[in-house]
Parts: structure tokens; C-alpha cells; sequence
């Protein structure tokens, strides 16, 4: 499996990038917050899924881990494949995502082309318990026009400890989201 690809971004188009790595090129689909957000010649890491099939191989890329891992949920929902996912995850920073996920929000998740209200409803039931509870990060980019979404850090950097989305979320809900990253990942051992 392909868990990240680090390297030059040679190419954009239709929400997809070629990241050069040595003079090799990959093609990854990627959500369209990140589309916008990255820009050609720039050197990039993206944590990736590797979906093979039987007609054909596709890459799917996030810039933080912690979409990566609401994308590994939300594919385990039936009717729900990558495409859309990656269409799921374009509406919004993957924190607002999880958010109204955990708060029922069905009407945001249909919002995403290619999903319907009883895939929406499906993707509420199937992972309102697996995402955590409501956080209180971030303003709703939809409330907010033309602002850049943000990864957060501290989320990405448990998780990457081994900790599952639902246990980082619960172990972040109560530390200040304005103290530094460091500060709040120790915080957040502390009080798990």
C-alpha cells in the first residue's frame, strides 16, 4: 500500500494533481479544497489510498491525515465509494465534515454531488458514532466565504500517534484550540 507521496507538483486538472517523485509521475485525486489550495511547482506531501480494482488502480490524496482517515470511514458506508467520499469531503475543511457528521447533519453530507439524502442519512447512521463527538473548531466554511480551510495539527498528530479519529477528537474537545500545537497534543495526553 501507498501511504504517502511526497514530491514536486508537475500538473493540476479536474481535481486531480501528477506529483513528480524522482522523475516518476503520480496521478491522485484530490478533494477540491486541496485543489485550490496547492499550486504547481510546489513541493507537496499528500497521505494517500491506494484503491485497486480489478479494471484498474486509483490514487485518492489528502493534506492531512486526519481527512484520510474520515475518507477510510466514510468508504465503509454502503453506497458510499471514493469518488464519493473525495465529494463529501470537498464541501468542507475535514473537521467541519466530522462535525456535522457527528451532529446529525445529513443535510450538509447530501450537499455533496453524487450523494443523495438516503446516502446522506446512510453516512449519519452508519458513522455518528465512529467520528467523535462535536467539536467546537473552526468556524463552517459556508458561514465564512473565501476562507482557506485549515488542518489541525494537533488533531493529525494523534492520530498519527495510533490514536483512532473518535479518541483524538475526545481527547482535543476540551483543550484551547489557540495554545500552540505542541502544548495542546501534550495537554491532550494528559488528560486522556
Amino acid at each position: 500500500m501507498i501511504a504517502h507521496i511526497k514530491g514536486v507538483l508537475a500538473e493540476k486538472f479536474n481535481n486531480s494533481v501528477i506529483v513528480d517523485v524522482s522523475g516518476v509521475g503520480y496521478e491522485i485525486t484530490i478533494t477540491s479544497l486541496d485543489y485550490e489550495s496547492v499550486n504547481l511547482g510546489d513541493e507537496i506531501k499528500f497521505y494517500t489510498y491506494h484503491q485497486v480494482r480489478e479494471q484498474d488502480e486509483s490514487l485518492f490524496g489528502f493534506t492531512s491525515l486526519a481527512a484520510k482517515k474520515l475518507f477510510e470511514l466514510l468508504i465503509t458506508v454502503n453506497g458510499i465509494g471514493p469518488k464519493a467520499a473525495i465529494s463529501i469531503l470537498s464541501l468542507a475543511a475535514p473537521e467541519e465534515v466530522r462535525n456535522a457528521i457527528a451532529n446529525a447533519d445529513s443535510a450538509f453530507v447530501s450537499k455533496a454531488a453524487g450523494v443523495g439524502k438516503k446516502s446522506a442519512e446512510r453516512v449519519i447512521v452508519d458513522l455518528r458514532d465512529k467520528v467523535g463527538i462535536p467539536s467546537h473548531y473552526g468556524a463552517t466554511i459556508a458561514n465564512v466565504p473565501n476562507q482557506k480551510p485549515e488542518n489541525d495539527e494537533a488533531l493529525d498528530a494523534l492520530i498519527a500517534l495510533g490514536f483512532p479519529l473518535k479518541e483524538a477528537t475526545s481527547a482535543l474537545e476540551n483543550v484551547d484550540s489557540s495554545l500552540p500545537v505542541d502544548e495542546r497534543i501534550r495537554l491532550a495526553l494528559k488528560n486522556r
